[in-house]
């Protein structure tokens, strides 16, 4: 066991031989005799160290006798081994309210009302993967995902809301049962704001027995994912993980004999169906989300047979299919033309920073539209026997695609992360 004191307990001890790590943070000047008292600075993240708060935010960090808050975003990086992680964070907090987000942008708490002067805890699994499959084989990143928080090194923690963070502590949990997400720009976690997607958002409906680790990425079709992306999925799947699959919007674009959707997309999609129960995993389909395309009141069809093959896939090879084509139709035809805009990523000139030109995405979705398609996997999930929907949270809240919420009802804070260039994949 080794302890280091900067302004907090940093400890860790191997646990097994599989190098997994067990870290206990403690921040703030008065804890008992057995954590130590940390010094009273705030210690930005340094490669060397593998630890701290990190993107330039420990200016941001308010020093108390118990621990640090921040009313800006903060990120706190810890270095850690690939594998599945339970972080329990000890925290307090009066009128008030937190949002955490890890990694890139993965929602774990949207807004939840903290009021207690006592500490509380608050737990929650989170995955963490690296682009190296084994010595000589990785994935292949594309050059905006170099550098993104999901595929470093790290396990990156952001807080936004006035709370006093106590602890964190951040144990191996590598028994843990996973959600593996496959899927393009509308399921990837998109890394930076204004653009999200519902992959990143459903990990708040979902309880901290399960871990989410969405490897889906922009621009993907079923095509491109075939190969070290998928192969990234099968080393890490054990016996009765789950993975999602949902493609489409980029395999329409692949031309030529033989490449349709009665061609080449259903026969990767039985194949990788084949390759996850040969590994004892459970695959789930999901059909591609909708464009935002109306004529009139209604939506066109911009999928084409894609839907279909998927749905008959489905069938043939009794896959539980989870039809996200029509629930977005209805929830976008219920919206109407105007009001549907606020799903999107659609925003006038110079509402966010450096932004000269309106944003006009009719693809990807804004923080409100990945919530509003979240909350529908989930209903969705909930009429089934499958053994996912014992993994949803009992107060995940009731869905209506048919009834959506109120367009841009849903509001979050931002994280502090932008870029303005479209993702892959419009």
């Amino acid at each position: 066991m080794k302890t280091f004191i900067f302004g907090f307990l940093f400890s860790f001890s191997v646990l097994n031989a599989q190098d997994a790590i067990d870290y206990h943070f403690v921040f703030g000047t008065e804890t008992d005799a057995e954590k130590a008292t940390g010094i009273s600075t705030a210690l930005p993240y340094q490669p060397d160290t593998g630890y701290g708060f990190d993107f330039g935010t420990a200016y941001r960090v308010t020093q108390h006798s118990a621990g640090f808050s921040a009313t800006a975003p903060v990120y706190f990086s810890v270095d850690v081994p690939e594998g599945i992680y339970t972080v329990s964070l000890v925290l307090s907090g009066k009128d008030t309210e937190m949002t955490l987000k890890a990694e890139s942008k993965r929602l774990f708490a949207a807004r939840e009302p903290i009021n207690t002067d006592d500490a509380i805890t608050k737990t929650f699994t989170v995955a963490v993967f690296y682009p190296e499959i084994s010595e000589s084989y990785k994935v292949g990143l594309k050059d905006r995902e170099q550098g993104t928080l999901d595929w470093d090194h790290k396990l990156t923690l952001e807080f936004l809301g006035d709370i006093v963070i106590h602890e964190i502590h951040i144990e191996p949990s590598p028994k843990t049962r996973t959600l593996f997400l496959a899927g393009d720009s509308t399921v990837t976690n998109q890394d930076v704001e204004p653009w999200a997607s519902w992959g990143q958002f459903i990990t708040a409906y979902l309880t901290d027995e399960i871990a989410v680790s969405n490897q889906a990425s922009s621009g993907a079709s079923l095509a491109s994912f075939n190969g070290s992306r998928f192969d990234k999925i099968l080393s890490q799947l054990k016996p009765d993980d789950f993975v999602i699959i949902e493609f489409g919007h980029n395999d329409e674009k692949i031309k030529g004999e033989g490449n349709g959707a009665w061609g080449l997309y259903t026969n990767l999609l039985t194949d990788f169906i084949s390759r996850i129960r040969e590994k004892q995993g459970i695959p789930i389909l999901i059909t591609p989300t909708q464009r935002r395309a109306f004529e009139g009141a209604k939506l066109k069809e911009t999928h084409g047979d894609f839907p279909d093959a998927m749905r008959k896939v489905a069938q043939r090879e009794e896959v539980a299919l989870i039809d996200l084509t029509r629930m977005s139709t209805a929830m976008y035809e219920a919206w109407g033309p105007e009001a549907s805009r606020k799903a999107f990523v659609q925003y006038p000139a110079n509402y966010f920073p450096a932004q000269r030109e309106a944003l006009e995405d009719n693809t990807h979705f804004s923080n409100f539209g990945a919530n509003e398609l979240a909350l529908a996997v989930i209903h969705a999930l909930r009429q089934t026997d499958h053994p996912l929907k014992n993994y949803i949270r009992s107060d995940a809240p009731a869905y209506n695609p048919g009834q959506p919420n109120e367009a841009g009802s849903y509001h979050i804070p931002l994280s502090s992360r932008f870029e303005l260039q479209k993702p892959d994949g419009n």
